[in-house]
């Protein structure tokens, strides 16, 4: 299974009272987003499901996500909230094993932590910039994860 693991764009600043989960997508944030979803959907990265976690931001990144790569198929998940385990995220991308692809929308740490996790090494830090996408293929869901890193493109490198 290929997994894509894809950070949220740019988001408004958090405004006193207003809860985190309301928080939207900059315009800003949404550009470089786009410049590296279409730079993705240039090399053939086509999720066969989107996992999004259901922020407003992570949501607004998995539906551009699904626009700019062929993609309707989005679910929101609990799993995927900021507060969450790698550990749980792995669980659900397991859950999907029989999907050639997915693709997750969500936050930092957690989505850095995941990707230590999903390559066998928990304690790697992975700082994953906003707007950021990695891949990682699993070949298999027997045991322990041990996935192989193919690659990491930031909003910088587009």
């Amino acid at each position: 299974m290929e997994i894509y693991i894809l950070r949220h764009g740019i988001a408004e600043e958090p405004k006193a009272g207003a809860p985190d989960a309301d928080r939207a997508l900059t315009d800003a944030g949404r550009e470089k987003l786009r410049a590296v979803l279409e730079q993705a959907h240039e090399s053939g990265v086509k999720p066969s499901l989107i996992l999004s976690s259901p922020y407003k931001r992570a949501l607004q990144t998995a539906h551009m996500a699904g626009q700019v790569l062929g993609c309707h198929k989005i679910l929101e998940s609990e799993i995927l909230v900021p507060g969450s385990s790698p550990k749980a995220v792995c669980d659900a991308i397991c859950a999907r094993r029989r999907e050639p692809a997915v693709l997750l929308a969500g936050h930092e740490p957690l989505l850095g932590l995941t990707v230590g996790y999903l390559l066998g090494a928990p304690t790697l830090q992975v700082d994953l910039k906003k707007a950021a996408l990695v891949r990682i293929d699993q070949e298999s869901f027997s045991g322990a994860p041990r996935g192989i890193l193919k690659w990491m493109l930031t909003p910088r490198l587009v």
